[in-house]
């Protein structure tokens, strides 16, 4: 049974063959311990690779190799890559369900246009300004509707520097870790893995960068 609707499938094609330039590759991370969200996030992005040539999947146990690559800690993963295969430090733990699926998305078509980030030129001037790099954790449900926002912020942010990764959690599936850090509302954002370095809520551009930078010094 199709995960996506017919008339879903119609938008994204359309979607994909208008805003992609050229291709996106999804690397995909799975354990057979969480058997049951791999299972799923497979089916759905085999049902993704068949709207677009333009999107590429490739799939690996998380104790792989490639798994030691990219330093891959839960699954189901989920990197966005081009075809170079570069780690832009673009991540999904759990499966981008609900809000995110959307969020899953844009990521798409922002990778389909050479991964360039719609920030601020203000906010670009001060991530050029890193000196040290910074691990960004946002916890997320697939019913909040505000998760969308703060996923698709930190995700710009790693785009934008070679310093960050920004990972979206999936709070309910990476229980262990939601509780280890206290998510207890969301988007709960946690700066460079410290459970007591966090703020909550999607905030704008400029005061999501503030926050970051003061909680990582």
């Amino acid at each position: 049974m199709s995960l996506l609707a017919e008339k879903d499938k119609k938008y994204l094609e359309d979607l994909f063959e208008k805003e992609l330039e050229n291709n996106v590759k999804l690397i995909f991370f799975y354990d057979d311990d969480n058997a049951e969200y791999c299972d799923l996030e497979s089916q759905l992005l085999d049902e993704l690779r068949e709207l677009s040539e333009k999107i590429v999947v490739e799939k690996y146990p998380k104790n792989s190799e490639k798994g030691s690559e990219y330093n891959i800690e839960f699954a189901p993963a989920l990197l966005l890559t081009l075809e170079d295969s570069k780690d832009r430090g673009v991540r999904f733990y759990g499966v981008p369900s609900g809000h995110e699926f959307a969020t899953l998305i844009q990521d798409i078509v922002t990778f389909g246009k050479d991964a360039r980030p719609q920030l601020s030129e203000e906010t670009v001037a001060k991530l050029m300004e890193l000196d040290k790099p910074i691990r960004i954790s946002v916890f997320v449900t697939p019913t909040c509707p505000y998760c969308p926002k703060a996923a698709l912020t930190a995700h710009s942010l790693a785009l934008a520097s070679d310093k960050i990764i920004a990972e979206v959690i999936e709070a309910n599936e990476i229980s262990d870790l939601s509780e280890q850090f206290g998510v207890s509302s969301v988007p709960h954002i946690a700066v460079n893995r410290n459970p007591d370095k966090f703020f909550v809520g999607a905030f704008p551009e400029p005061q999501f960068l503030q926050q970051l930078l003061e909680l990582s010094e």
